[in-house]
């Protein structure tokens, strides 16, 4: 397919990127295909992880083809650059098709990226997940790869002022090694172990984080395991119900 939008798209993040200074760890891209499908299930701390989780295929030349909900392909600004970019629309009343798009793309060569906890963890710990990530690697019989991010949510997350020109802010991606999901496979199982993947990555980029509050007030952005004022997991799920995304 043409790649008209998606590479000035790419340029002008990475220009961004440079211009804030932003201080980037990209790591494991050696476990990104460089042709074919693949899945990379990624765990979601802000709005601007579709962003970074792009930029940790980049190493292996791949544009990723997000999954993302309906209402983003209807504004008049973003939903031209989404469909430019060949993402998948996901219309929740119509999941069955969203799928079926997704598998269709996979099964064609494409990356395709998956958000499995579905809306941004306002604890910044990985959520309970949904199948669907390891339900379509195996029906297209392609790699399952999980995905990492930290230090995002600092510039744009639920919940907090939007900070988009915050500068020299630590960027962490760090790509997990892939699986290769079957048919025959219990998906339940394998749902869980993605989810304890991700949250073994997660915690090793949380660990290693170059960077530390600078006083009470900025401790926002560390889950509270880690000493962190973020709601704990049962306090996030009780925002979420209480304020839905």
């Amino acid at each position: 397919m043409a790649e008209l939008v998606y590479p000035p798209v790419v340029l002008a993040a990475k220009t961004a990127f440079r211009l804030l200074d932003l201080r980037l760890d990209v790591r494991g891209a050696e476990h990104i295909p460089t042709s074919g499908g693949a899945v990379i299930a990624c765990n979601h701390v802000s709005y601007l992880d579709f962003l970074f989780c792009g930029l940790g295929a980049q190493p292996a030349r791949r544009l990723v083809r997000f999954m993302a909900k309906r209402e983003i392909f209807a504004n008049r600004v973003a939903g031209p650059l989404m469909r430019g970019m060949h993402h998948i629309s996901v219309d929740r009343a119509a999941g069955a098709q969203s799928y079926q798009a997704a598998v269709d793309a996979l099964r064609a060569g494409e990356v395709v990226g998956v958000f499995p906890e579905a809306t941004i963890s306002r604890s910044f710990t990985v959520k309970d997940i949904k199948s669907g990530a390891v339900r379509m690697a195996a029906e297209a019989g392609v790699p399952l790869i999980p995905m990492a991010l930290w230090g995002t949510q600092r510039m744009w997350t639920k919940g907090r002022k939007r900070e988009l020109t915050k500068r020299h802010v630590p960027i962490t991606i760090l790509t997990g090694e892939p699986t290769r999901p079957t048919v025959d496979d219990d998906m339940d199982i394998l749902t869980k172990d993605l989810r304890s993947r991700l949250t073994a990555l997660l915690d090793t980029i949380q660990r290693d984080y170059p960077d530390q509050p600078s006083g009470e007030d900025d401790r926002w952005w560390l889950p509270a395991h880690l000493g962190g004022t973020a709601p704990t997991p049962e306090q996030a799920a009780e925002l979420d119900r209480r304020k839905p995304e």
